[in-house]
């Protein structure tokens, strides 16, 4: 009689192995993702050095280590210690714990006998093994622990062995069912210890069940999927982002955009409870109270305070006057509202990236220009407008407005570092810094990644014209030059030139790399983290390169931002190496021959002041007139020595005179002087490539 039976693990053989694989498909994702390359810049990207510390730098110190321990995932790592923990504890019961191996019912093995033998031999041995372990002929031995039951099973089994190989029907058993008793009950093990199911605890196993499938596992993806749901692209929140999209005005000023930005509600978390009322009364007469930013200390403008005080009490009312107490770096003689202050402004900047995405939507150039000066402000901790020269350590507004004079325009770090260094410097000490702290700003100087502008064109690979339509390549060549570099070398005609890769080099012009020793060589190049004191962050500089139309007002090529350049910024001694750099931003030509003026815009999102201006022009060809074109510069000139080169030089008058090709060449040469003068005197910027195009830099 056949059945099925159904088992626990009572010796606890397979349990182990089963949660053994179970913790390691979750443990063993989940240590590459602890234990794989931080992707936070501040992990491998250079910075700047320096030993200025800001007022409040153990609050900024606090912030900082505060987010990175979120970013550490400690709840992660937790998991992944306790998985570990686990897969030992398994390894060592499967090692510890004795096995029981299912042996197979073999006839031939019982009866000691080779397969090959014979029925009459199977007959013989059968026949000499009844004579030794007859129950009648052999008795228990005590020191074996032997009983007569046993010695009788024996026998038995014996019996059975024999007849699986003599009897025809018992034959057919075995060789059909694997037993000479017919087919056999079998089980089917559960690997899960027996204690689960006995002693009552069962009710609490399903209590177990029904809480990790019916609530711990609903939850998690719940979460999970409501968490994706509320954010946007840009990280923050739909609400947030609604409400941006809603403050969004096309004639915005810098002021307006920070006004947007306190309409997150990320800040209600920050200012949660009582924390929204307690101390704004202080906190709003330290930011209105008279400055040397403008009128009031912030560095808020009459018009951003009546929008301020038209706010009623409330979470926007005290971000917006957190926002701008740092931007204007005042102090609140508070260290909770110094905190907040300094808490708020990462949030702020992350809804500015969202603020920028929807100008960028929208497509008009003045709010895009706006949000981005905003994100200067905030990573320089500079009011709108304010001096660039803030952003070297220990100056002041006092010593800003001096070295400014009474220009109406602010000097730029450029310009104030290109007086000679005895300048400089006694201007400074005159101002009451001493020789320490003047050293300690010229060496940030000497270090803040400015890329100047060399050379703006526009190409297409393999072709000399630009057609209508065809994927065009907006080329920017540029040098870090730190403001007060001495030494600049001159800039090489060769470094201006874009060459084409080779027509079947598909990798170089996709810009993959070919094999691992031009991939080291090829490695991306980070600059140095921005130099931002103030900013409880690490964060890593953004040029964005876009193209506008002056007339229309509008954006006509979105931005191409870059992160990283494709040689070295700096040595490894932090001192300029001048590389020509290549900047490349793709798109699709406009459908109509012509010239297209449009003004190229390359901002960098961490510092104020260097940012490049400068007008381009498009030249779009017809497609016919462009192949004729190149037909034309396929037709070469006839040989000197040649009948049709003597009928040509007579033409030309080249028989008496000199060699036409020469005279065309000085031709060249000082129509090419001509230009160079007449283009530095208007300050354009000359164009070496193939494609017409024209760059003016305002």
């Amino acid at each position: 009689m056949s059945g099925t039976d159904y088992s626990y693990d009572e010796q606890g053989q397979f349990f182990p192995f089963f949660v053994l694989t179970v913790t390691a498909i979750v443990t063993i994702p989940l240590t590459y993702s602890v234990l794989k390359p931080s992707s936070d810049p501040g992990a491998t990207a250079p910075r700047i050095l320096s030993d200025f510390k800001p007022e409040h730098a153990d609050l900024i110190q606090a912030q900082r280590k505060k987010q990175r321990r979120r970013e550490r995932k400690l709840k992660r790592i937790f998991t992944v210690i306790l998985g570990w923990a686990t897969i030992g504890f398994m390894a060592y019961l499967i090692h510890v714990t004795a096995r029981s191996i299912t042996k197979i019912w073999n006839p031939y093995d019982i009866l000691d006998i080779s397969e090959s033998a014979t029925e009459k031999e199977i007959r013989s041995h059968y026949k000499r093994m009844s004579l030794k372990f007859h129950p009648d002929k052999i008795k228990p031995d005590p020191a074996k622990n032997e009983t007569i039951e046993m010695l009788n099973d024996h026998f038995v089994e014996i019996t059975k062995a024999y007849k699986a190989l003599t009897d025809e029907d018992i034959r057919n058993n075995y060789q059909q069912y694997g037993h000479p008793d017919g087919k056999q009950s079998f089980s089917i093990g559960i690997a899960l210890p027996q204690f689960i199911i006995t002693d009552g605890n069962g009710k609490y196993v399903l209590i177990v069940y029904a809480g990790l499938l019916g609530v711990l596992l609903p939850y998690l993806v719940g979460k999970w999927w409501y968490g994706t749901q509320a954010l946007s692209k840009e990280k923050v929140l739909i609400q947030s982002a609604n409400n941006l999209f809603k403050e969004y005005e096309e004639d915005m000023a810098e002021g307006d955009v920070v006004y947007a930005l306190s309409s997150g509600v990320e800040f209600n978390k920050v200012l949660k409870g009582n924390k929204a009322e307690v101390s704004l009364g202080r906190l709003e007469s330290r930011i209105l109270a008279e400055g040397e930013f403008g009128p009031f200390a912030s560095g808020m403008s009459v018009k951003d305070r009546a929008k301020l005080e038209d706010l009623e009490g409330g979470v926007r009312r005290k971000t917006l006057a957190l926002i701008w107490a740092y931007l204007g770096r005042v102090e609140l003689n508070d260290n909770s509202l110094d905190e907040l202050k300094i808490e708020v402004a990462p949030i702020a900047h992350a809804l500015n990236q969202s603020f920028t995405a929807i100008s960028l939507a929208y497509g008009a150039t003045l709010p895009i220009l706006q949000s981005y000066a905003v994100t200067q402000s905030l990573i320089q901790a500079l009011p709108p407008k304010a001096s660039p020269l803030l952003q070297l350590p220990h100056f002041t507004p006092e010593i800003a407005k001096t070295i400014d004079g009474d220009s109406k325009v602010h000097t730029t770090l450029q310009q104030f570092m290109a007086l000679p260094v005895t300048k400089r410097s006694k201007v400074l000490t005159n101002a009451g810094l001493s020789d320490a702290q003047v050293k300690t700003a010229f060496d940030v100087a000497l270090q803040l990644p400015h890329l100047q502008v060399s050379k703006a064109f526009f190409k297409v690979v393999g072709e000399k014209h630009i057609t209508p339509g065809s994927l065009v390549s907006l080329v920017v060549k540029g040098r870090f030059v730190p403001p007060g570099s001495a030494n600049v070398p001159a800039i090489k005609d060769a470094d201006l030139e874009d060459i084409d890769p080779d027509e079947g080099d598909l990798e170089a012009i996709l810009g993959r790399a070919k094999n691992s020793k031009s991939a080291d060589a090829d490695k991306p190049v980070q600059p140095p983290l921005a130099y931002a004191p103030y900013y409880a962050r690490d964060y890593s500089p953004r040029w964005h390169v876009f193209l506008t139309d002056s007339k229309q007002g509008k954006m006509a090529v979105p931005p191409f931002t870059f992160t990283t350049f494709d040689k070295p910024i700096f040595t490894d001694a932090a001192k300029p190496t001048f590389n020509m750099q290549t900047l490349k931003a793709q798109f699709q030509a406009p459908p109509q021959a012509g010239q297209y003026t449009f003004v190229m815009h390359l901002v960098c999102d961490s510092y104020v002041g260097f940012d490049t201006k400068m007008e381009v022009t498009l030249v779009v060809e017809d497609a016919s007139k462009a192949v004729a074109l190149d037909v034309d510069d396929d037709i070469s000139e006839p040989d000197e020595d040649s009948l049709a080169g003597q009928m040509q030089a007579m033409k030309t008058g080249g028989i008496t005179g000199a060699p036409p090709k020469k005279k065309s060449k000085k031709k060249v040469e000082e129509s090419s002087d001509e230009e160079s003068d007449s283009e530095e005197d208007e300050g354009d910027i000359p164009s070496d490539t193939d494609t017409d195009t024209d760059t003016d830099e305002e």
